[in-house]
């Protein structure tokens, strides 16, 4: 049967609702000839799904304006407009309070996301690959919800389970590892508590998901989803790659207070987290607490959490050091597990980062760290300098071919600021869109420092010299990493002790000799055999110890 016009208009229908006979004169349904435009229809969706006002009166006074609505952005001139002119008309009030307008889903191709061109993943493969959560990650974090276009790509899919899932299912397969096999395999029933912690890193933790609570609280409460999902994302890899990395000591030494500021931490994320990955939360959050449900459990409340500011942007700031410390190894070709004499940190408040100076040394594997304040220090000592550059799009209306001698100026060192922080180049005034002031460090020359500029001021310098006792422990370092992976290859318990025979070169067998505590210590060897023997790789073998 075909239903358009005009074969439709010949189609009638008894109606149902009249409970006369057609002998009775029954009313007859046919189609209404004459129809507004379809927008109308769909403008009047607020009340005309409900039957209003002839049904449902109470219902419908309660329920409209409507909280939100959803759609895609070139619905401005369409449905976002007609609702609140019928609206507007018929009630003298908006239709809707809030509004998320997406952009429009592209396929892997850039066009239009289309059936008939399957221009997509396969739903089903990445379903049974990767999971709706990451599907549902996928599309709540990205630029559409902010009105712009997303192209649907297996690798943009894939990195939301890279970035996001994996790391926080790792982080809870962590601490279920650890809780346990604590009490000898007993295990640990960790309590939530939110204050009581003595370690810096347990304070700034629980700090931390308080300010995510707060601010995915606000986030959500805006319906600034993909906002909520970029402090989510910036919290799972405080959570990776500083606390828990930071803290696996402690685990293994079974702290309770360890124990205790993650489960908590976790068990928050968990419910502020259900409605980004609904499936994955609830897994873990069962897992935790033994609850039903998640998403029965009321929202996280931030208040709980003892908000500690100061210790928030004196560890954020450790972090930014640590970072910055790293790309300078990195581009100096030394290795991570090589350690290095010493930091310097020249910044301003760099008082204030006293209490994790350790930290930084642990971190970046250094003998010492020394802090200084910027306003003690000298940036030129340290080949920090200052360059002037002179913007002459911005410059030239007003200088007129004098904006040459400024930029000459600018150039040959002609320049300076007064104490008014008034710019002068080449004797001429700046205005102060007119330039822009740089911080820039010198090139090495070859010596034994590198020099880089920290974010939000200040600077670091790192010893990069190599003496044959820092190359010998981190020759010790390296075998550590190679006894861990033996114990894991091995199938050991974290909690193993172990006899270790290694057989390497001569310079090897020298430096695990010399460095025997510590690798004894990091690898729970007992017993520490070290053979020399003419090899290009050194061969380990452990062996698990009887308590």
């Amino acid at each position: 049967m075909d239903l358009h016009r005009p074969f439709i208009d010949e189609l009638t229908r008894p109606n149902p609702d009249d409970p006369r006979t057609p002998e009775e004169g029954q009313s007859v349904m046919r189609r209404v000839e004459d129809v507004l435009d379809v927008w109308f229809d769909s403008g009047s969706m607020p009340y005309g799904q409900v039957h209003y006002p002839f049904q449902n009166e109470a219902w419908f006074d309660s329920h409209n304006p409507a909280d939100f609505i959803v759609e895609y952005i070139g619905q401005t001139r369409g449905w976002f407009y007609m609702l609140h002119i019928l609206s507007t008309a018929l009630f003298d009030r908006p239709a809707f309070r809030n509004v998320i307008s997406h952009g429009i889903v592209l396929g892997s191709d850039g066009q239009k996301m289309s059936k008939s061109l399957r221009n997509y993943p396969d739903v089903s493969e990445v379903l049974d690959r990767d999971g709706s959560d990451a599907m549902r990650w996928f599309l709540m974090s990205s630029p559409i919800l902010r009105g712009g276009n997303l192209i649907v790509t297996e690798q943009g899919i894939r990195d939301g389970v890279r970035q996001v899932i994996l790391p926080l299912w790792n982080v809870y397969s962590f601490f279920t590892l650890y809780t346990n096999a604590a009490n000898g395999g007993a295990g640990y029933d960790a309590q939530l508590r939110y204050d009581g912690y003595t370690d810096t890193l347990d304070q700034y933790l629980l700090a931390n998901t308080g300010e995510l609570v707060r601010n995915m609280t606000g986030q959500l409460d805006t319906y600034d989803i993909s906002g909520a999902c970029d402090e989510l994302r910036g919290y799972l890899d405080m959570l990776t790659n500083w606390y828990v990395r930071r803290s696996r000591q402690r685990f293994f030494d079974e702290d309770r207070d360890a124990f205790d500021a993650l489960y908590t931490a976790l068990e928050a994320v968990s419910r502020a987290a259900a409605s980004l990955l609904p499936l994955v939360t609830e897994e873990i959050w069962r897992g935790l607490t033994g609850g039903r449900s998640v998403h029965l459990a009321d929202w996280p409340d931030a208040a709980q959490f003892p908000a500690n500011p100061d210790l928030v942007e004196a560890m954020d700031r450790v972090q930014q050091i640590c970072s910055t410390g790293s790309s300078l190894r990195k581009a100096a070709n030394l290795r991570v597990r090589l350690p290095l004499q010493e930091l310097t940190v020249v910044a301003p408040g760099a008082d204030a980062l006293e209490g994790f100076a350790a930290v930084l040394a642990d971190e970046l594997n250094l003998r010492s760290v020394r802090l200084l304040d910027a306003a003690t220090a000298s940036p030129e000592e340290f080949g920090i300098q200052q360059k002037l550059v002179v913007n002459a799009r911005a410059a030239g209306p007003r200088l007129g071919k004098n904006v040459q001698v400024a930029i000459k100026g600018s150039k040959s060192g002609d320049w300076s600021v007064d104490d008014a922080g008034v710019v002068t180049a080449g004797g001429l005034q700046l205005e102060p869109q007119e330039y822009t002031l740089e911080t820039v460090v010198a090139e090495s020359d070859g010596g034994s420092a590198s020099v880089a500029v920290l974010p939000g001021g200040g600077f670091v310098v790192l010893n990069t010299e190599v003496t044959p006792e820092l190359e010998a422990e981190g020759l010790a370092r390296d075998m550590v990493r190679a006894i861990q992976q033996a114990r894991k290859d091995a199938g050991l318990n974290v909690s193993d002790r172990i006899r270790t025979t290694v057989t390497a070169a001569q310079n090897v067998v020298d430096a695990l000799l010399a460095n025997a505590e510590l690798v004894k210590g990091e690898t729970l060897t007992v017993d520490l055999a070290a053979e020399p023997a003419d090899l290009a790789e050194p061969a380990v073998a452990v062996e698990k110890v009887e308590a």
